[in-house]
């Protein structure tokens, strides 16, 4: 009954609707079908009281008839007009009462018929419980006989429980309920309206504060409310970790542009200067400086910019399907030049074809930082190994360097932002393995680290849960 109460509430009342105003609909509702199951109940125990009570109706008239029927037995004549008086007196009866039930009424002396109220009746009408062909209603029927005079008298009763469907019976039913539904709607309003009050309350509470006010909402005495503000506070906790995220964030980054910006403005400077007091003069120092200082800007610049967008919600861009050994190619491709420079070998091994679905944005800086900080920490005339293979729950990509390798213990802390490991002689901003962990994230990966067991070199783990279609051995020497 409930559970109707609620569809009805959710069909009529619109989804932007006020709770208020849905806790009455729901009240009104169940009001409604509770009267519509109590008059279900008392229509069908009026059905079988009106069966027992025209049984015993038509069985105290048939004895009372035959009462009349007796002094008078010994005449035909006088019979027949008594019976059609009485008859007459039943039917005035049942007009002025509004009582539509037929009656039949059969008197006999001795085998020979007197009287039938209702000839056009068939002779055997249903019994009791049984229903008439033609008529949706049952009958009653009682026999009197007089062995003394012969007399016998048979009275027919047709029950009559279909009254409450009538419009006076449905009236009869509804009345009560339409009177006191707004009787009980009135303190419903009242009830709801309190109970909504700490509800309201903690709205004002939230709707005082100030935008950077985040602290927990007290804790609510109603049991009801209690997982609504747990719910608020576990939210302001972790806006105000995003908000002190992006403070550290800007001030991280401010901090690390200062020194390549101080540079620039310093050999800026210097050159100014220099043309300023011999135009003919150049300095090739001041000149590399600040094109080392640029340099450096730029590469830090980029480097938030993919932080950023590496940190960005799954759900910003739609995963593209890749095979991800093509993928891995081009990116080793286009860091040759890098690699050539340096004169580094780069091998690349892969055992299947593998097709993943991948956000290629954020995938392109994985490879990009993992690439270039193998080949920035290995030394000239190194080789780096990357490949693809299958593992029994998806695909692993790693890659190989000839570099110094991380300390067991910083093998966690490179991974935070701006973070380099001490007595580094390579620059860098200390964002490349952040952007890779967060990339990795973004495309259901993992990454981890390993030093390699020669004793030299860094080995980069990334799993991709996926399926695999296994094909032929590839080993390739990009380099």
């Amino acid at each position: 009954m409930f559970a109707v109460s609620a569809i009805c509430c959710n069909v009529i009342m619109p989804k932007q609707s006020s709770i208020f105003s849905r806790l009455m609909l729901g009240f009104g509702m169940v009001i409604i079908s509770v009267s519509i199951l109590g008059m279900y109940y008392v229509f069908y125990e009026a059905k079988a009281n009106q069966r027992t009570r025209t049984a015993n109706e038509n069985k105290a008239r048939t004895r009372e008839i035959m009462v009349q029927m007796i002094p008078i037995a010994g005449n035909e004549s006088e019979l027949y007009l008594a019976a059609v008086k009485i008859e007459e007196i039943r039917q005035q009866m049942y007009r002025e009462l509004d009582y539509h039930a037929r009656v039949r009424l059969l008197i006999w002396k001795n085998q020979h018929l007197i009287y039938n109220s209702q000839p056009e009746l068939p002779r055997s009408l249903p019994e009791p419980g049984a229903k008439e062909a033609q008529h949706a209603n049952a009958w009653v029927r009682w026999v009197e006989k007089d062995a003394v005079t012969g007399i016998t008298v048979e009275r027919n009763h047709e029950v009559d429980d279909e009254w409450m469907l009538t419009l006076s019976g449905v009236d009869f039913l509804m009345s009560s309920t339409v009177f006191s539904l707004p009787l009980l709607l009135l303190p419903a309003w009242a009830i709801v309206g309190i109970g909504l009050y700490p509800l309201r309350s903690i709205a004002a509470e939230i709707e005082e504060r100030s935008e950077s006010d985040l602290t927990p909402l007290p804790d609510s005495k109603y049991r009801e409310l209690s997982p609504l503000v747990s719910a608020i506070n576990s939210l302001m906790l972790r806006l105000h970790k995003k908000i002190e995220h992006e403070h550290e964030f800007l001030t991280d980054a401010a901090h690390e542009l200062k020194t390549p910006l101080a540079a620039i403005q310093i050999n800026a400077h210097l050159l100014l200067r220099r043309s300023a007091m011999d135009p003919t003069t150049h300095s090739g120092e001041a000149d590399h400086g600040l094109r080392e200082g640029v340099a450096r800007a730029t590469h830090m610049v980029h480097q938030l910019l993919a932080m950023e967008r590496a940190r960005s919600e799954t759900g910003a861009q739609a995963l593209t399907s890749t095979d991800l050994g093509s993928f891995v190619r081009d990116r080793l491709a286009s860091a040759a030049p890098f690699a050539l420079q340096r004169e580094i070998e780069i091998e690349f091994h892969t055992d299947g074809t593998f097709m993943q679905p991948l956000h290629l944005e954020s995938m392109g800086a994985l490879l990009d930082n993992l690439i270039s900080n193998a080949i920035k920490y290995s030394p000239e005339n190194g080789l780096i190994t990357a490949s693809l293979m299958a593992t029994d729950t998806g695909v692993r990509f790693m890659i190989i360097d000839q570099g110094p390798g991380i300390p067991l213990h910083l093998q966690e802390k490179v991974f935070e932002r701006f973070y380099r490991i001490p007595g580094q002689d390579q620059t860098g901003s200390g964002l490349g393995l952040a952007i890779a962990q967060r990339a990795a994230i973004r495309n259901g990966g993992q990454i981890s680290l390993a030093n390699n067991e020669s004793g030299t070199g860094l080995i980069v783990t990334v799993d991709f849960p996926g399926i695999v279609n296994r094909s032929s051995e590839v080993k390739e020497t990009l380099i």
